[in-house]
Order: structure tokens, then sequence, then C-alpha cells
């Protein structure tokens, strides 16, 4: 709206000829003679008036000009002819800035789009660039500059002689160290240098997964009994229900050297020492049996127990057998009156008995709770009758023992699904060395003859091997792939494969203590039987 029709529309609010006679004023009227009284009485009132509306006019006059004057050179110096002002217009021209004018509080400032002049700015920026930089030529296209001002800006934040030659992105420092406890999966974030290209690994290759599964039908789910024996001729005597078979390991030529009659069924086995062909075999029954295996022939049956014999063990010529009733019995093979000497020190079935390799001790395990340690005659092959110490640390039955082969007068002892443990003991002076928790029950327990390592088979939940380092009893590696829980474990002669017996009616053959071939060579003998047993499971 002009300044002219403003001001028309405000004097034709004021009233020219009188006021009306018909009747009462309406609203807008009266609102309109108020407003004209106002204006009449103070005269700021219109001049306020007539410059808001000045200020208005002004806006768009100074964009029309602004736009006009875009089009022209900054050159041009015509005096432009002033525009005729109406009178009572203020001659002070408003600045078009964006603050709002101040119109005394009658109206506030709308700043519009259409009101800037980008042309305009865009012109004047474009000159002060080229006015500044003296060292970019005037005939350069805007891509070109562009690219020139980034190689600059690159090279000053670089701070390198030459820049050029420079890779552009890389770090200047280290990559902040992990939060503690943190364990990245990936281990890229956080890497650090690596290793010299001359440090081998520390850890040896285990394998995984069995090197043979053999079926093993038939055979008693039985925490207590032992069940497997390998001789030191490289034959394995397994009991599968009332029955006994052979495998030779060499040959891989399976025998059945017995089957029982009526409800009796083997306990267990234990082959004699020095790689004879003699095998004891416990029967349910209470008797023990002695058999000749090349000649499949029984030899003799000896009797002394009122229950199953569940284990059975050899020093010498002596045979100790462990019975249901927690008898132990020593029988001497060679005499007709075989019996030698009876230890009660057992309330339950001893399900645990094995003697040192030197001789000199006899673990007896019980599902009493008790670990019993029985010192032997001197000069004699059995043992005292009363023990030489009794542990009662473990809170469930006490099947696998083990004697360290390198280190006489340790043992290992596990206990059942209410102990879980793994405990290592020093015999010599009755101390415990170290106990570890492997959170599942401990069936069998076997030494390393090839590292300082011991392995042992576990039931629920994993069903699983592992083989921990001695003396911290730290895990080297678990073995998995049975269904059921491992009852029994057994060493081949040179001490490279370990055979587990699962209660799933499998066995399964586990390189896991081959010897590595950086350390020092094996012996003949042990290379020679290595081999010959190699070709057989192939």
């Amino acid at each position: 709206m002009s300044q002219f029709n403003l001001l028309n529309e405000i004097n034709s609010l004021i009233p020219m000829d009188g006021p009306m006679t018909r009747g009462p004023l309406p609203r807008w009227q009266k609102k309109a003679l108020e407003g004209s009284r106002s204006v009449k009485n103070s005269s700021s009132s219109l001049i306020n008036i007539s410059n808001l509306s000045f200020h208005k006019l002004s806006l768009s006059t100074t964009h029309s000009a602004n736009t006009s004057s875009a089009a022209k050179s900054p050159g041009d110096k015509k005096k432009k002819t002033p525009a005729k002002r109406s009178p009572g217009r203020s001659h002070t021209t408003t600045p078009n800035n964006n603050k709002t004018p101040n119109s005394g509080g009658d109206d506030r400032f709308i700043p519009s789009r259409s009101n800037s002049n980008f042309d305009l700015c865009h012109y004047m920026m474009k000159s002060e660039t080229n006015n500044a930089d003296n060292t970019v030529e005037n005939n350069m296209s805007p891509t070109q500059e562009a690219q020139s001002a980034m190689e600059k800006a690159l090279s000053e934040g670089m701070n390198v002689p030459n820049a050029s030659q420079q890779r552009l992105l890389q770090y200047n420092i280290k990559a902040p160290a992990a939060p503690e406890g943190h364990q990245n999966p990936l281990r890229i974030i956080y890497s650090q240098s690596k290793a010299p290209s001359t440090v081998k690994a520390s850890k040896r290759y285990i394998p995984q997964a069995a090197d043979r599964i053999l079926d093993a039908p038939d055979i008693i789910d039985d925490y207590y009994l032992n069940l497997l024996d390998w001789s030191a001729s490289n034959i394995l005597a397994v009991a599968l229900g009332n029955s006994i078979y052979l495998w030779n390991a060499g040959t891989g030529q399976i025998e059945e050297l017995l089957t029982l009659e009526g409800s009796d069924h083997v306990c267990s086995l234990a082959w004699i020492q020095g790689g004879g062909s003699h095998l004891a075999i416990g029967i349910t029954n209470g008797t023990t049996e002695l058999w000749d295996c090349d000649r499949t022939k029984r030899l003799r049956i000896m009797e002394g127990h009122s229950g199953r014999v569940g284990s059975l063990s050899w020093n010498s010529y002596v045979l100790s057998s462990g019975s249901r009733s927690g008898t132990i019995v020593h029988h001497d093979v060679r005499d007709r009156d075989h019996i030698v000497s009876t230890l009660n020190a057992h309330t339950q079935e001893v399900c645990g008995l094995k003697w040192s390799p030197d001789g000199r001790f006899l673990a007896s395990g019980g599902n009493d709770n008790l670990l019993n340690i029985w010192a032997s005659v001197s000069g004699e092959k059995h043992s005292q009758t009363q023990p030489l110490y009794t542990f009662n640390q473990h809170m469930a039955a006490v099947k696998g023992l083990a004697w360290c082969p390198w280190s006489p007068g340790i043992l290992a002892s596990g206990g059942g699904t209410a102990d879980r443990t793994i405990r290592l003991w020093n015999v010599n002076n009755g101390t415990n060395l170290n106990t570890v928790d492997t959170r599942s029950q401990v069936c069998s327990i076997l030494w390393s003859q090839t590292y300082k390592e011991l392995i042992s088979g576990h039931g629920y939940a994993n069903n699983q091997l592992i083989i921990w380092k001695y003396p911290v009893m730290t895990k080297v590696a678990e073995l998995t792939g049975h269904t059921a829980r491992v009852l029994h474990l057994a060493m081949s002669p040179d001490g490279t494969t370990v055979l587990s017996a699962g209660a799933d009616e499998t066995l399964r053959l586990w390189n896991c203590f081959v010897p590595d071939p950086a350390k020092s060579k094996a012996p003949e003998k042990l290379k020679s039987a290595k081999s010959i047993f190699k070709q057989s499971i192939r």
C-alpha cells in the first residue's frame, strides 16, 4: 500500500460534515471517531504513522533500487534524480538491516527472503576475494580456484616441505589403549605391533577331533567300574556287557577272550606290568580271575571278596583288588594261598585303586569320599594294613587316581558329581599341592609321558576331556565329541594317544600327546612303536 493511499484512508476516517443525528452510531464509526480525535489532539501521532508508512515504503524502494543497481557497473558515478516526496515524509532514510525498527511498539519487522539481494552479495564477495589473493591468476575458473585452495590447505595442515609426496591420511599418534577388561574378538581396533617372525608360538597343535571312533555296544554305564586297560604290548582289553574283547592296535585284529554265563558281568580289568600277556578280571560274584591271553586260557580263580570287584592294580607279582564291601585284598599270584593281607579302611565300595610306579605307595579311593595312602612293607610288594594318610577333602566318590610318572610321590585324584575337583598330593609329606574345580564329574585321570601335563575325563554337562598344565593346573585344551560322560581313559604304550570310553557306546582315539618335532628326538624304540601304532589306526 502506497503512502498516498494510507493517508487517504486515514483522512476518510475523520468526519467532515458533523455528527450524525439518526440514532446511536455504529461500533466502527465510534472507533473511527476516537481515532480522528486522537489525530487532531496529537500531531505526533500522525507523524508516527507517517514514519511507519514511510519505513515500509523505504524498504520496498530500497529493494527496487538495489535490484536496478546490480545490473550497472559499480564504477557508474552518474547522479540519480531524487524521487518526489509527499508532504510530511521524513527525510531520514532507514538503513536496510535485519533489526526491528523502533516504532514505539506499534508494529514489528518480519524479515522476508525476497527482500535479500543475493546477486549483489555474490558480486561483492567475488570482488573482495580477487583483490585479496594477488597470487591467483584472474583468468582461473571456479573449479581451478577450488582445487588450488584445497591443495594449499592440505599443504599447510601437514607442515611438511614436500607435501605432494607424503601420505595424506595417516596417524600422527598411537591408537588409544583398550579399557581394562575389554575383550575384542576381532583384535583389530587396539592391535599392537606384530611380534618378530623369529618368535615361535608357545602352544603346540592339539587336534580337536578324534583320530578314530570305534563302536563299543553294551558297555556298562557305571561310574564305579573300570572296564578298560591298554597293555605295554599294544593290546587293548575292553569289557562289553558280560564279554571281553581284545583289540590289537598294531594289526587291527579283534578277538573275543571270554563270555560269562548267567547274570554275571565284568567289573574291572588290569594288565600285568612289564608287557606280559596276563590279564586280571574282576567279576560281580566277588571272584578275581587270571587269564593268559596268548593262549586264551584261564589260569586261576581267586576269591576273597563278598561283593563285586570293581578295581584292580598290579605291583609286580602282587595283585590288589577292591570290592563293593570296602575291603582291599592283596593276592600273590605265585602262591597257592594267594591272599597275603586284607585292608579294611573304607566303609563303601572301592572304585579307585593304583600302585605308584616305584611300588612304594598304594592309593585307594572309595564311595565314602575318602582317599587313603598305603605304604608298602619294606622288601615286599604288598602294603601295610594301616593307611599312612587318610584325606577327606573330596566331597564325593574318589575314582580318578593317577601317579606322576616323572615325579615320585605326586598323586592326582578326582571326585564325583558333588565334588568335581582335581587335587594334587605330595604323599611324601601328606600335603595338598593344588586344587582345581573342573565344574563337572571327574571319571578318570591320566598323566602324559611326553609333556608335563595330565588329562581328565568328565561327565555332565560337556562330557569332555581336559588337558591340564602341571603344576599350575591351567587348561591347555578341551576335547569334545562324546555325547555322554567319559567313563574310562587309557594311554597307548608310546604315550602319544589317549583312548576314551564313553557311555554313548563309543571308543575315541585322541592324538593329543604327539612329541614336538622341534624338540629333542625320541629314542629309536619309542619311534618304532609309534610307527607301528599309527599304521593300525589309519
